[in-house]
């Protein structure tokens, strides 16, 4: 950050309390100036954890809070599995099933819980998981 500075023309000074006025002087919004401002990731964002059902097989997943409603939000992930499965050559299960659709409206989308938090929330899709046993999770990490 640059500061801006007065120069003074010393002989021109009626007094010596006129000296202040020639200190160096900080810019009044410096920040202002800076391109990308340094910010700590949060880590208390709502998360869901949702199911997609694809002829009668499920995939458990967590996403966090993107848009403006739950819904929303679950839907824009879903868009992005649909997204990879169609365009990625993935050897996925989940992307195998759902190449196998024709259309979006073949998969049905449910939101399974609404958690507080990105830690608590991949603790709870880890439950969820093993409890119901999707079939079409490979990445079972947590499991």
């Amino acid at each position: 950050m640059q500061r801006q500075t007065h120069i003074c023309n010393k002989e021109a000074l009626p007094s010596v309390g006129s000296l202040v006025a020639c200190l160096e002087k900080p810019l009044y919004n410096t920040h202002m100036e800076a391109k990308n401002t340094p910010r700590k990731k949060r880590t208390d964002r709502t998360h869901y954890i949702y199911m997609l059902e694809i002829n009668g097989l499920r995939y458990v997943g967590t996403t966090a809070k993107t848009e403006s409603t739950a819904r929303k939000s679950v839907m824009a992930r879903f868009n992005k599995h649909w997204y990879r499965a169609k365009t990625e050559s993935k050897d996925w299960l989940l992307c195998h099933a759902l190449r196998e659709c024709e259309d979006r409206s073949e998969v049905e989308v449910k939101i399974l819980a609404v958690v507080r938090g990105k830690k608590a929330g991949h603790t709870e899709e880890v439950r969820l998981r093993r409890e119901l046993k999707p079939e079409l999770n490979t990445d079972v990490r947590g499991d």
